[in-house]
């Protein structure tokens, strides 16, 4: 059963500087420069985290539940628990204890554009957030890997690392510049913003650790994992850039209270704990990034927040994170967005709880044809079933939508999907598990529209006697 019912106007942790309906106007959103940080309790939880141990920072993290919101949702002190110890004898950043901190900010899952909200407008929460997780794994670097085409997002990012080594963040006297370490030992932490060259595949993590190191986008076999060997063979925490913009509040105000918020699961699995970023598009009367707590249903999201459907249309479906998670029916309006959404209505999961909302008068086969058309594009091809697979389901969905497809094209549609992912075991990467999701779902859940489309496939039948009978 649920922790607690859901709150509808849930305490502002992320948009907490970001003004956001309905308790603040877009048009008042500015970049947020250190000293508006500092101003408002900035940096007061990289303060508080240095006087513990980076142990103890660990382990609050871990008992806040804080899983991850780049798509996965994998608890990020687990994650950390996973770094192998230092060499006895060696300091954090020494010649053979070096470790790396790789932040997630490509964000090039269609449908999805919550992290460049953060990173547009309060950067400095990311940095904090960075410098925490980089004093509790004994981190020396963090490379910021952002998206090719965020230029503004880029520039904004490098004028508060700026800010952040002038006033003693990161840098030779960084960690705060001045103030006793009552923690742990004092190390040097670097930090970098690293522009991508505008891959999909690049999100993945082992993808991305290729491409920070000057390499084709390629993902990686698991394992080894990054943890234990990542970025240039050593070990590597991959975080998202709103995981670690959670970060400060959780350190501030302690694990007790981020679990106050968000929903236990519904199935007896992980809860669902904190607030979200979910940026909302499609037919709706008000699209936008808002911050909601895990747990609220799509269609309040949509009437209560986002104006309802543009011109009073009927709900027709929805993408709930990003296009690889599949679709959301007609009858599924009120689903709800935690991390059990995948298991309750029949998608991949909640991945960026980014919903791209459908109105009555959308055509399914043209949207299952457009996503074929990403996948193929985007599929690295290192992968036989994935570089095939993405282009023939491309092919069969332009037949269907022309017109010249037959039933039997439907049944083989699902067939080459249903045989292609990490999950069936045929790929190194998810990236043909989100092409096979998203296809099947909107096949599945919409088929009478795709059996509109194509001819019937007429199957003779013989029957005869004996071996050498004639039909």
């Amino acid at each position: 059963m649920p922790k607690k019912t859901y709150d509808a106007t849930p305490e502002h942790v992320l948009c907490r500087r970001i003004p956001t309906p309905p308790f603040g106007r877009f048009e008042d959103r500015r970049i947020i420069s250190y000293d508006d940080y500092t101003a408002d309790s900035g940096y007061e939880a990289l303060r508080k985290s240095i006087g513990m141990k980076p142990g103890d920072v660990t382990e609050e993290v871990r008992k806040s539940v804080l899983r991850g919101r780049g798509g996965a949702g994998f608890p990020c002190g687990v994650k950390w628990g996973f770094l192998p110890p230092i060499p006895e004898g060696k300091a954090p950043g020494e010649p053979g204890a070096e470790r790396y901190l790789a932040v997630n900010a490509d964000e090039s899952e269609p449908g999805t554009f919550k992290d460049r909200l953060l990173m547009d407008f309060d950067p400095h929460l990311l940095l904090e957030g960075i410098a925490i997780c980089c004093y509790a794994c004994r981190l020396s670097k963090a490379y910021i890997f952002i998206r090719g085409e965020y230029h503004h997002q880029a520039k904004v990012l490098e004028n508060a690392l700026r800010e952040a080594y002038d006033n003693g963040i990161f840098g030779e006297k960084g960690l705060i510049a001045g103030d006793a370490n009552t923690g742990g030992d004092r190390f040097r932490v670097d930090c970098y913003v690293h522009r991508g060259a505008g891959a999909y595949i690049c999100g993945e993590e082992t993808g991305l650790l290729e491409a920070l190191e000057g390499k084709r986008g390629w993902p990686r076999l698991k394992p080894p994992f990054p943890a234990v060997q990542g970025l240039f063979g050593k070990p590597t925490i991959i975080n998202n850039v709103e995981t670690l913009c959670h970060l400060p509040s959780i350190l501030s105000n302690g694990a007790d209270w981020f679990c106050g918020q968000g929903v236990e699961s519904s199935i007896g699995g992980p809860p669902s704990f904190g607030t979200k970023l979910m940026g909302v598009s499609g037919h709706v009367e008000r699209p936008g990034v808002y911050e909601f707590e895990l747990g609220i249903p799509l269609r309040t999201i949509v009437e209560e927040h986002c104006g309802g459907m543009r011109g009073d249309k009927k709900f027709k479906g929805a993408i709930p994170g990003g296009i690889s998670m599949g679709i959301l029916g007609t009858d599924q309006y009120d689903a709800e967005l935690d991390f059990d959404i995948g298991r309750k209505h029949n998608v991949l999961g909640l991945g960026t709880a980014c919903p791209t909302v459908f109105d009555e008068d959308t055509d399914m086969v043209a949207v299952a044809r457009n996503i074929s058309r990403f996948f193929k594009h985007e599929s690295c091809g290192q992968c036989t079933p994935c570089r095939e697979g993405s282009g023939w389901l491309y092919q069969l969905m332009t037949r269907i939508e022309e017109g010249g497809a037959k039933t039997k094209d439907l049944d083989l549609a699902l067939e080459v999907a249903t045989s292609m992912g990490s999950m069936p075991g045929t790929t190194i990467c998810g990236l043909a598990d989100g092409n096979n999701w998203a296809i099947r779902t909107i096949i599945n859940k919409f088929r009478d529209e795709f059996e509109a489309r194509v001819a019937r496939t007429f199957v003779p039948v013989k029957v005869s006697v004996g071996a050498m009978a004639k039909g």
